[in-house]
C-alpha cells in the first residue's frame, strides 16, 4: 500500500505557503484569519475526494468522516492535526525550497544573508542523505509543524477514499486551531467527534511514537519597585530590575532548555520587561513527573517568599497556571492503542522509535478529556524557527501508517 511521494510533496508544499500564524494576543477564534482560510481550503479538498459531514465551525474546527467500508463494525478512529504554525518565527511569505538527493553536505538556505543549515550544528540531517529534504528560504519558519502532518492525512484520506480494498471502521478527522498557543483542545468536542481512541500526527523524525509528554505550567512574577531619584535612593529605592534579576539568579543554571535532555524538566524564561519602578518575567515550567512538577511550582512561591522578607513588602507577586500533563496516565489503561501504532509502522516498514515529548500536543489534553491520543512522527526537524526542514519520505511513511491502523 504505496502513497506516491509526489503527492505528498505537492500538498505539503501548497499548505507551507499559506501563512497560518497563531497569534496569543489575540482573543478571535481561530486567533488568526489565515487559520480560517485554511480550514475552508482543507474542508473543500475533503468534500472533493468525497469525504462525509464535512464541517468548519465556529471556532475554526476542521472535522470530516471516511465512512466504514462495507459490513465492517471496527472501533472509530481519529486522525488529528493543527492548522497553525508557530508564532515563535516568522510564516508569512513561506518559500519552500526543495532538495532533491540530498548529499548530506551543509544547505545553503539563503545565500543573500548568509543563512546556512549546517550539520555541525545540525547532525541529525545527514542521516537523510540521498533523500528529498524542504526547508524555508532561511527567513521564515518551513511549517512542517504541522503541516506536515495534514499532508499526511490528507494524503492517506484521498488514498482510502478511492479504492475498498483496506478494510476499515469509520475514521474520523479534525483539524485543530491555535495548537502553538495552547488553545487547540479548548473547544475541541470530544463527544461529537465520536471517536473510540484518536492519533496527533504532530512529532519529528522517521518513526516517532509518544505517548508521555511534559506536565506545563507557565508562570508570571510581577515585581512592584520603588523608584526615587538616585542621588537620593539609599535607603529608599527598591529598583525592579534588580529584584528581577535576583529572583532568575535564584532558579538552577543547570536547568533550562539549553542545559537539559531526554527527561530532563526545566524552567523557561520566555520574556523579561520592565524598569525601576516595574518589571515582569514570564517562564514556562516543565517536567515529566508530577511530583518533580510541584516542587517547581514550589520553588518559584518559596522564592518570592525569600524575596518579600528581604525587602520587608509584598515586591513579588506570583501568578502560575496549569497547561496541560502527562498523557501516560490516561493512555496505560488503553495501551492496546500504542500497539496498534506499534504494529502499524512496522507493517509501513518503519522501526518505531518511543520517546518522550519534550513539549505538549492536542493529544496530550485530548487524553485527558477522554480521548486518548498517543502522537505520529511526521518526519520534521527543528520546529519554531528558520532551520525547521522535512524528509518527504518520512512524510510519506506517515502516511503509509495510517494506511495500516485499521
Amino acid at each position: 500500500m504505496n502513497i506516491a511521494i509526489s503527492a505528498v510533496l505537492e500538498r505539503f508544499i501548497r499548505y507551507a505557503r499559506l501563512d497560518t500564524q497563531s497569534n496569543p494576543a489575540s482573543a478571535s477564534r481561530p486567533s488568526t484569519p489565515g487559520q480560517r482560510a485554511f480550514a475552508g481550503l482543507l474542508a473543500a479538498e475533503l468534500r472533493d475526494m468525497g469525504a462525509a459531514e464535512v464541517e468548519v465551525d465556529e471556532n475554526g474546527y476542521v472535522t470530516a468522516t471516511l465512512p466504514a467500508t462495507a459490513g465492517e463494525r471496527l472501533p472509530v478512529i481519529g486522525l488529528i492535526a493543527h492548522l497553525d504554525t508557530s508564532p515563535d518565527y516568522s510564516g508569512a511569505n513561506v518559500r519552500p525550497q526543495v532538495i532533491s538527493g540530498y548529499d548530506g553536505g551543509d544547505i545553503v538556505l539563503n545565500s543573500a544573508k548568509n543563512i546556512v543549515l549546517r550539520t555541525a550544528e545540525f547532525p541529525e540531517i545527514k542521516q537523510y542523505a540521498g533523500q528529498t529534504i524542504v526547508t524555508s528560504d532561511g527567513t521564515t519558519l518551513l511549517g512542517a509543524d504541522d503541516k506536515a502532518g495534514i499532508a499526511a492525512i490528507m494524503s492517506a484520506a484521498a488514498c482510502l477514499l478511492s479504492r475498498n480494498d483496506i478494510p476499515h471502521g469509520a475514521i474520523r478527522i479534525c483539524f485543530t486551531p491555535d495548537e502553538e498557543i495552547g488553545r487547540g483542545a479548548d473547544r475541541f468536542d470530544v463527544q461529537k467527534f465520536g471517536a473510540d481512541y484518536a492519533y496527533t500526527f504532530d512529532g519529528g523524525a522517521l518513526g516517532e511514537l509518544e505517548y508521555e509528554n511534559f506536565h506545563a505550567a507557565e508562570a508570571a512574577v510581577y515585581i512592584a519597585g520603588n523608584n526615587i531619584h538616585p542621588g537620593f535612593a539609599k535607603g529608599k529605592m527598591v529598583n525592579a530590575l534588580n529584584v528581577a534579576a535576583a529572583f532568575h539568579a535564584a532558579l538552577p543554571a543547570g536547568e533550562r532548555p539549553e542545559t537539559t535532555e531526554g527527561r530532563e524538566g526545566f524552567f523557561h524564561l520566555t520574556r523579561m520587561q520592565g524598569a525601576e519602578e516595574r518589571a515582569v518575567l514570564h517562564y514556562l515550567l516543565r517536567d515529566f513527573d508530577r511530583a518533580s512538577f510541584d516542587r517547581r511550582k514550589a520553588l518559584l512561591e518559596d522564592i518570592a517568599g525569600d524575596l518579600n522578607r528581604a525587602y520587608k513588602r509584598p515586591v513579588v507577586r506570583l501568578q502560575c497556571r496549569d497547561q496541560y500533563y502527562n498523557m501516560y496516565e490516561k493512555i496505560l489503561p488503553h495501551f492496546f492503542i500504542v500497539e496498534k501504532a506499534i504494529a502499524a509502522m512496522r507493517k509501513a516498514g518503519v522501526t518505531p522509535a518511543i520517546t518522550a515529548a519534550r513539549g505538549g500536543t492536542d493529544g496530550a489534553r485530548l487524553s485527558f478529556k477522554g480521548l486518548p491520543c498517543p502522537n505520529i512522527f511526521t518526519g520534521g526537524h527543528n520546529p519554531h524557527g528558520k532551520y525547521e526542514f522535512l524528509s518527504v519520505e518520512s512524510m510519506q511513511k506517515a502516511a503509509e501508517v495510517i494506511l495500516h491502523l485499521f
